[in-house]
């Protein structure tokens, strides 16, 4: 594994030592102190590391639609903050993640629980640490529990130079 990129990473290695039975509740209760508006949805983060977050999502009510499925927008808070999560665990301090494009399309409705898988490559990573500023579009998918994906998304990330 790569030396941690910034505070974020490090702590997300120390979680990622706990038993595996126990990373996904402390990495969801991490975020949702850190990110406030995560921690009100209920998603619950699976896997993360520098390369990966896999973010999951029950279809319970506080969540739904008018027809009883996952809100179109909860489901895009899934995308945005596996893309985001990502992106922030590997920019340097010095630098901030800011989202530029949430771009969504809803081809099917979609069936219970969500499920996103969101991963950077190699090349994306090192321009993260070595660029002062850019953008890169985060790959992400998102499957129902009927294995569909109802929903294709892009995410386009920035990172920029912290204002002092």
């Amino acid at each position: 594994p790569m030396a941690a990129a910034n505070k974020l990473a490090s702590i997300v290695a120390k979680i990622n030592q706990l038993p595996e039975f126990a990373r996904p509740k402390a990495l969801s209760l991490f975020f949702g102190k850190a990110v406030p508006f995560t921690g009100t949805t209920g998603i619950r983060i699976e896997a993360l590391d520098q390369e990966r977050c896999v973010i999951s999502l029950k279809n319970k009510r506080r969540v739904q639609n008018h027809i009883k499925g996952v809100h179109a927008v909860a489901s895009l808070l899934l995308a945005e903050s596996a893309t985001g999560f990502l992106v922030g665990l590997n920019v340097p301090d010095d630098k901030v993640p800011v989202i530029k494009t949430a771009h969504a399309e809803y081809t099917r409705r979609a069936k219970g629980d969500m499920k996103v898988e969101a991963y950077l490559t190699a090349e994306q990573r090192e321009r993260m640490l070595t660029e002062e500023k850019g953008e890169t579009s985060v790959p992400v998918t998102i499957h129902d529990s009927a294995g569909q994906q109802p929903i294709e998304i892009e995410m386009i990330w920035a990172w920029t130079p912290k204002r002092r």
